[in-house]
């Protein structure tokens, strides 16, 4: 630093002051606290005067009270100041011109911006070559003032006052110590008894010899947190003093020799420039970060060896061509444009950019580019200098992966958990949704970690997070919490029914037979659900009862689930109940039967043919409704079973009535979405025939029209096939999905059936029904369709059909669905 340089670049920014009522030993202590040599007084914003450790030699010490009166009746005004572009030659000698040791630094609207004090000049590096030219002696204050250390402070201020002197030695027994203006402002601070300077002295004084550099004292000054050093000659006499004032003295004359000196020296740094020209290529050369430097139109010029080593290009490669060689494709055109506009604004830009070597391999670079100007402000060129950080962001992430996920089963912890099961809330909050949290615990785990090892222990648990992971949506979560104990996260959820469904392939998963290390075992597992929003709002409420829950689980048996709330647990639990008896009555057959609805033709009344109709008796709650167990099924993925159930059932019927020489006639079958879109399903049904030994021509398919939506030409694929083998299809409920009569064309279909609905709205008053179900008739009648109306139930239906091309009529007022047993006798009859 050079002394020609604004005061602005040393300048103290943090000034200390006070208001000017404000009692002196407060000031003083203040200023002690913050290790101040000054306070300025303000008033309205506006600096009124200033009160230095100086000014403590006029305090009257023989006087108490003076402590307590206020600083105004001491402080130095007016306040000298100066501008923060004022030169530090020209704050020097202004300083030395009034002997000061303070200048107030203000800005342009004159308000108080720092504060430059004597200390801070003498600091100042630019002060160096003049401290290392001058010796001590040249500085120093000879016969310093030496005060008897039995004298009371009051004596000594008047003594330093009147010989004006901002230090005294101090006599004190066999030894000398020192003591300043700054120990009479700690004296003020402290409110101290006016005590013999001997106490006060600062021991032992510092010394330094007369024929010492000049730059050794400050040092020495600056090393030791002093103000004032003595002076002792070789034979180790006191000759002296030697303060920071001392060392400025002089020092603005001497500047000049220096910079007079430093104008000589300027032809020699030119002469040294190519010298340092070289040095620099060196350095760049052997650079361990890639530089790169282009023209004005981003144009390679030059690459150093590190350039080369990190991107595989050399010079050759990319000379006349733009960075853009190296592009990855990873960042957008906004990417660079935003980059290039701060480098045309600032002068530089720093960040990290995925670039691509020349043999392809993408690597992260931190890169920073600056712009090289001339003395106008133009840019002549681009300098990029780079670093390879991939392995380092590769680290982070890892810390990151630790931090968030679970050693040894990599699944997310507790506070990824948290962080998801937050997020989840605040959607399923925007989207008025339910989510589930299981919380979940292996029974006996310690038993298998105790007896068969922690190795075996480890990898169940593996083992059991792989099994838990199989049996979960894509978007939900499985999470160890630590040992034994996980938790799964289920967004978008439809009831507590799918959550325990769920909740139960959870422990069917985990109960299923493990073979680890040679060894065969079974393990159960405990869990407790809550629900979101009813069970808490929280990722720790729902986490909490989740827990409460669990807990509940292991204490009525284990190996099941709970859910928080006791009553929506109960309807679980009944519902578990029911699809466990459904689930049996489908593998057993036991309390399954099948029910025969009657079709009579229109005209006579005769016997037709028949609709299959699956009936479930309950061993405890009897007979359960199909509106109650269809449902039921679906839910519970038991549709396919009991489909495959209800033909089997049929197909026993018929060839019981054939047995006994009953003359069949056709029976409908319902098919669900799930068992006409199976694989194979047209030859599954015509083995299913063959072995039955029954005509094709005796079943009918039932599908409805939404069976087929979007599937339109594989749908009637399969149907084309099924008519194939010789079997009827029936189109059910037709007039309430999604019609077209395209679809109706191209579905080999020999019959449909109007919807119930129609007929029920049928009366001699009522158009539209009639208008529809007039519609209806006429369209299958052109069609070649025959016409079933379902759903009859009184007369007057049965008369007001009578207008239309109505082929079959089946309902209540023809005939109730039948037992098998029972429509043996209609066949019998027939």
């Amino acid at each position: 630093m050079h002394q020609d340089l604004p005061i602005s670049r040393i300048m103290q920014t943090s000034i200390l002051h006070c208001a000017a009522d404000t009692p002196l030993y407060q000031a003083a202590k203040r200023m002690t606290e913050r290790h101040c040599s000054s306070i300025v007084i303000m008033e309205n914003q506006k600096a009124v005067g200033i009160w230095t450790e100086h000014d403590a030699l006029t305090i009257n010490f023989d006087t108490p009270s003076a402590l307590m009166r206020p600083i105004a009746d001491f402080m130095s005004a007016p306040v000298y100041t100066a501008t923060h572009q004022m030169l530090l030659s020209e704050a020097t000698l202004l300083l030395n011109t009034h002997k000061l040791r303070h200048l107030l630094i203000i800005n342009e609207e004159q308000q108080p911006i720092g504060i430059l004090s004597q200390t801070d000049i003498a600091v100042n590096e630019g002060l160096e070559p003049y401290l290392r030219l001058r010796e001590v002696h040249a500085a120093m204050r000879c016969n310093p003032l030496i005060i008897d250390g039995s004298l009371n402070l009051a004596e000594a201020a008047l003594q330093m006052r009147n010989h004006h002197q901002d230090a005294a030695i101090i006599l004190c027994n066999d030894q000398l110590g020192i003591i300043t203006e700054r120990d009479i402002v700690s004296f003020i601070a402290n409110q101290s008894d006016d005590t013999p300077v001997k106490y006060l002295a600062s021991q032992p004084l510092i010394s330094i010899e007369a024929t010492a550099p000049l730059i050794n004292a400050r040092d020495l000054l600056i090393d030791y947190r002093v103000r004032h050093l003595a002076v002792h000659n070789s034979d180790g006499d006191i000759i002296g003093l030697l303060g920071f004032s001392d060392i400025l003295h002089g020092a603005e004359y001497l500047y000049l020799a220096d910079l007079r000196d430093a104008l000589k020296q300027r032809d020699q740094a030119l002469a040294r420039s190519n010298q340092n020209l070289q040095l620099a290529e060196r350095v760049i050369d052997s650079s361990l970060e890639g530089i790169i430097i282009t023209d004005a139109a981003a144009c390679i010029e030059f690459v150093n060896p590190a350039f080369t080593h990190l991107t595989g290009y050399s010079l050759d490669d990319v000379l006349g061509k733009t960075p853009n060689v190296l592009g990855s494709g990873r960042q957008d055109a906004a990417f660079y444009e935003q980059m290039w506009n701060t480098l045309k604004a600032d002068g530089y830009w720093r960040g990290e950019v995925w670039n691509r070597r020349k043999s392809g391999e993408l690597y992260l670079e931190l890169l920073t580019i600056t712009a090289i100007r001339d003395d106008m402000g133009i840019t002549q060129h681009y300098a990029g200098l780079f670093s390879d950080i991939t392995h380092m962001r590769e680290n982070e992430e890892q810390i990151r992966h630790l931090a968030y996920y679970d050693v040894l089963t990599r699944l997310p912890n507790r506070r990824l958990l948290e962080d998801r099961i937050t997020l989840a809330i605040r959607h399923a909050h925007r989207a008025t949704e339910q989510l589930a949290v299981i919380f979940i615990d292996l029974d006996h785990f310690k038993q298998v970690n105790d007896t068969l090892g922690h190795a075996l222990g480890d990898d169940l648990l593996l083992s059991v997070a792989e099994r838990m992971t199989a049996k979960l949506r894509e978007d939900d979560t499985l999470a160890r919490l630590g040992g034994d104990e996980f938790i799964a996260l289920l967004p978008n959820i439809n009831g507590f029914s799918e959550a325990s469904t769920v909740a139960q392939r959870l422990i069917d998963a985990v109960g299923a037979p493990y073979t680890l290390h040679g060894h065969s075992f079974r393990i159960g597992s405990s869990l407790g659900i809550s629900l979101y929003p009813d069970d808490g709002s929280t990722s720790e409420a729902l986490i909490q009862h989740a827990d409460a829950a669990m807990y509940r689980a292991k204490r009525e048996g284990r190996n099941t689930y709970r859910l928080y709330q006791a009553a929506v647990d109960q309807q679980a639990r009944d519902q578990l109940s029911m699809e466990t008896a459904l689930r049996n009555a489908v593998e057993t057959g036991e309390g399954l039967y099948m029910a025969y609805q009657p079709l009579v033709q229109r005209n006579n009344r005769q016997l037709a043919s028949a609709e299959a109709l699956v009936r479930w008796r309950h061993p405890q709650r009897g007979l359960i409704p199909p509106g109650e167990f269809i449902p039921l099924a679906e839910r519970s993925g038991l549709i396919l079973p009991l489909g495959e159930k209800v033909i089997d059932l049929v197909l026993a019927d018929m060839r019981a009535w054939k047995a006994t020489g009953k003359k069949l006639i056709s029976v409908a079958i319902n098919l669900s979405t799930a068992q006409f879109w199976q694989s194979n399903f047209v030859n599954h049904i015509s083995q299913k025939l063959r072995d039955s030994q029954l005509s094709p021509a005796l079943i009918t398919f039932e599908l409805t029209e939404s069976m087929l939506l979007n599937r339109e030409a594989e749908g009637a694929t399969l149907l084309k096939q099924l008519r194939a083998l010789g079997c009827g299809i029936a189109l059910d409920d037709f007039g309430t999905g999604y019609s077209s009569l395209s679809y109706l064309h191209n579905i080999p279909a020999h019959s449909l059936k109007i919807d119930r609905s129609f007929i029920e709205a049928l009366h001699p008053q009522e158009n539209s029904s009639r208008t529809i179900v007039a519609a209806i008739a006429s369209l299958a009648r052109e069609l070649g369709l025959k016409v079933v109306a379902e759903g009859v139930e009184t007369e007057q239906q049965w008369n007001l059909l009578g207008e239309y091309a109505i082929d079959f009529i089946q309902g209540f007022y023809i005939a109730k669905p039948q037992p098998a047993s029972h429509f043996a006798e209609l066949l019998e009859a027939n």
